[in-house]
């Protein structure tokens, strides 16, 4: 939950760690509504001109800048491209315009497409939806709890194996009584977190890719493009990736310097004041300027960078790599499906759905990772910050 592509990304871990240890303050409601339009406001104008002053380096007219919020527009510029397409791309986009609807086309996003002046796609830009950040926080806080269960589980066994004397590789236990061991380690975690004992490893927890970016040519282009930012001073490349299995492209996360008169003069100009009404906070404070949300940021955000060629992009929209696809690998991979990391998503959710509320004054929060609970006890929570009927029978 550590993200750091906002610039209060230690404010919010904070404040996620106390609720996972059920501790509440009356101002977090206030606090993660204001981290989130300050801290995504940011990220957002960040994110744009770092994408021009990239794509820049190597398409030399300015391109255009068009918001999506579903995967099916960015498809659909996709086929519009004027580039001569090999037999592989011909054959992907064949089948998608046999049956779109078979391509996720109703998926949301957050994005932004850069088309030159041909309508060519040379570019993406998009901050990560929140339900998105919290399945994602839910994967590497899992494992991380995963990791503890299964060191006090050891321990349990290391113990065992001294009260018989023998190493713990020569005890051999029955499986119900491996399960046994592995639920009572769970159940003493999640008494940790009850006692308010437990401290999160921000490294295990750290997200460097709400803010992203992808930049689409050849490889001559690609290969210059990674030349020009190793020479930029201001940018700081602090981790590199290459994936050539079924997804090939080049990933990069890059530390960049946010301008804050810069920000300050978007949010004013454009009334973006405006799209944060009905969140609680009142309109004068929003009309006053984003100015006073800045305190305590840092000056530096991360951003991810992908950097691919168009028949690798077409394949992670349309081939052997789709994006959703992998999104529902991840789901259904989890090593950990116990009811601790169900909370955790849970917990997450209703975290940002806070933020994002009209409901700036709350209660505790009601998901506690020592209980138990179903979806549906979520989506009640949920209603009651939108201010929506609690329940909806039809009788």
């Amino acid at each position: 939950m550590y993200l750091t592509s906002f610039i209060h990304r230690r404010n919010l871990l904070d404040i996620a760690e106390r609720w996972f240890c059920g501790r509440h303050e009356k101002t977090d409601g206030l606090a993660l509504t204001e981290i989130l339009i300050c801290d995504g406001y940011v990220a957002g104008v960040t994110l744009e001109e770092l994408a021009r002053r990239l794509i820049g380096k190597i398409y030399p007219e300015p391109f255009e800048a068009r918001r999506i919020h579903l995967k099916g527009e960015l498809r659909d510029a996709i086929l519009r491209c004027p580039r001569e397409m090999g037999p592989r791309v011909q054959e992907l986009c064949r089948e998608y315009r046999s049956n779109p609807d078979f391509y996720y086309t109703d998926a949301p996003i957050n994005g932004v497409m850069c088309l030159d002046g041909s309508g060519q796609l040379v570019g993406l830009y998009r901050l990560k939806r929140p339900k998105r950040i919290a399945e994602k926080a839910n994967r590497r806080l899992a494992n991380w709890i995963f990791e503890s269960v299964q060191t006090r589980a050891r321990r349990m066994a290391e113990e065992r194996a001294g009260e018989y004397g023998i190493p713990l590789e020569r005890l051999l236990t029955p499986e119900r009584e491996m399960v046994q061991e592995f639920v009572r380690a769970e159940k003493g975690i999640a008494r940790s977190f009850q006692a308010g004992e437990v401290k999160f490893d921000m490294d295990a927890l750290t997200i460097n890719d709400v803010a992203g970016m992808k930049i689409i040519c050849d490889e001559e282009r690609l290969s210059r493009l990674q030349t020009a930012i190793a020479a930029e001073g201001d940018i700081e490349v602090v981790e590199r990736e290459h994936f050539r299995g079924n997804y090939r492209a080049d990933s990069l996360i890059l530390r960049v310097e946010w301008d804050r008169e810069q920000v300050e003069r978007r949010y004013r100009d454009s009334r973006a004041w405006e799209k944060h009404l009905n969140r609680g906070v009142s309109e004068e404070r929003l009309r006053a300027g984003i100015e006073p949300l800045f305190e305590g940021g840092d000056p530096k955000i991360n951003v991810e960078l992908i950097l691919t060629t168009f028949p690798e992009m077409v394949e992670s929209e349309l081939g052997r790599s789709i994006h959703e696809e992998r999104i529902i690998a991840q789901r259904d991979n989890k090593v950990y499906k116990g009811y601790i990391p169900l909370n955790v998503e849970f917990l997450l959710e209703y975290l940002f759905s806070v933020g994002f509320s009209p409901e700036v004054n709350i209660d505790p929060p009601p998901i506690k990772m020592w209980g138990r609970y179903l979806p549906d006890t979520l989506t009640s929570y949920i209603r009651r910050l939108y201010r929506l009927p609690e329940y909806d029978f039809f009788f």
